[in-house]
């Protein structure tokens, strides 16, 4: 397992969970109000040919999020 692996590094068809939240105050916020929380997992669908956006399943639902915001998400497989 890697200790510092960004969703944004998570290869395509990968499930992962979440470790923890970089980021502060509203960007964090709107992460999280997105179900995207400590321990949540979440399957990467697919990454756009640019790497931006990136493509995942959280919770059940479909999401696409930007790569920076992707940065901010730190997993384990």
């Amino acid at each position: 397992m890697e200790e510092n692996k960004t969703l944004r590094t998570a290869k395509i068809g990968e499930t992962v969970t979440v470790t923890k939240l970089n980021g502060t105050g509203p960007v964090k916020r709107r992460i999280m109000d997105m179900g995207i929380t400590k321990g949540t997992q979440i399957f990467v669908r697919k990454v756009a040919p640019l790497g931006d956006p990136v493509e995942i399943t959280v919770r059940g639902y479909e999401l696409s999020l930007r790569k920076a915001d992707a940065d901010m998400i730190f997993v384990q497989s």
